[in-house]
């Protein structure tokens, strides 16, 4: 892991800065607006205010998307809002007509997109009986993103996304980093879990990727991307959005609480939730251990591989409470 000193983020800010200030001049509407980040993880995302208007630029990391992959993104947005009564952050036209604005600085492209402000908090890990109950919304909310995508998938099948399958989350190219590289890791550790590795591995082979199974899913649906206001769940940050197995959705949301000790009732009440939108075979519902662990481990690498907030939170510990699940699992699955 590349540890960043003090001077190097601040450079860093600043640039993301610079460009954010750039970014809002190409919308008319937001002169003089003022400008406050929020967030600086993967992207830096900044609120934009003017006056009782509110708003979203982010500014996406360089070298990570293409411009027509984040194009790609805010298409399926537009249309998931379009086709579905799934409540999103909108892209907002500059005054160009385009969604995604270029800014160069020092050789470098940055890309930016605006978004509408959604209200709403993200959901609370420690309430488990809230918690519980929003899991059958995220359920619905998932089977309607995926029923679409079955039912468009010679639409969306050759859309310019990303690929989140074994070789680019636990495999040789992993976009997240090696899991073996994450903190806390020891030859004893990395040994044991290369043993669950190798088994997710084969299930997913068996598993295969049919159109029923595999296609274009949101792919990051965290608790921090999706936002409660009363009885209602809006879903934001689709920078990850791609192909995937639909299940990892289910993964995905379970994202840094897979250990605790509610994951259970959290998993019977999505499948309440999705089964009421999309029925699901025993040989599915029987695959969610291992999308569990495989986003687990993902979450691993990612950790291992950035030095944020949020990767330092977690640090070692995270690897550490792993071992107890990558126990469980290798019991039940490795023959």
């Amino acid at each position: 892991m590349e540890q960043m000193n003090n001077s190097t983020l601040d450079r860093n800010l600043q640039i993301f800065h610079d460009v954010a200030k750039k970014s809002t001049k190409r919308y008319h509407f937001l002169n003089n607006a003022q400008i406050k980040m929020l967030d600086y993880s993967e992207n830096a995302t900044y609120l934009i205010q003017k006056e009782h208007e509110k708003y979203i630029l982010r500014v996406n990391r360089p070298n990570y998307h293409r411009k027509e992959e984040i194009e790609a993104e805010i298409n399926w947005l537009l249309t998931l809002h379009d086709e579905s009564e799934i409540e999103v952050s909108l892209p907002i036209k500059a005054d160009d007509a385009t969604f995604v604005n270029a800014v160069e600085i020092d050789g470098t492209t940055y890309y930016s997109s605006l978004f509408t402000f959604v209200n709403g908090k993200a959901p609370d890990e420690n309430k488990e009986e809230d918690l519980v109950k929003q899991f059958e919304m995220i359920g619905k909310i998932s089977a309607t993103f995926h029923k679409y995508m079955i039912d468009n998938h010679e639409k969306y099948k050759n859309y310019k996304r990303m690929t989140w399958d074994y070789e680019t989350i636990l495999g040789e190219n992993p976009k997240w980093g090696r899991w073996q590289d994450g903190r806390g890791m020891t030859p004893e550790r990395i040994a044991l879990y290369n043993r669950a590795s190798n088994t997710i591995k084969r299930k997913l082979e068996q598993f295969g990727k049919d159109k029923t199974r595999f296609g274009l899913i949101h792919s990051d649906l965290r608790l921090a991307n999706l936002l409660i206001d009363g009885k209602k769940i809006r879903v934001i940050d689709f920078d990850d959005c791609g192909f995937s197995w639909y299940l990892h959705d289910l993964g995905s949301s379970l994202s840094f609480i897979e250990h605790k000790p509610y994951v259970n009732n959290l998993v019977q009440s999505w499948l309440t939730g999705y089964t009421s939108i999309r029925s699901l075979t025993q040989e599915e519902i029987e695959m969610i251990p291992t999308f569990i662990l495989m986003r687990r481990l993902q979450l691993i690498s990612w950790i291992g591989s950035r030095d944020n907030d949020t990767s330092r939170y977690y640090g070692e510990d995270y690897t550490i409470q792993s071992d107890s699940l990558v126990l469980d699992y290798l019991a039940k699955f490795e023959n």
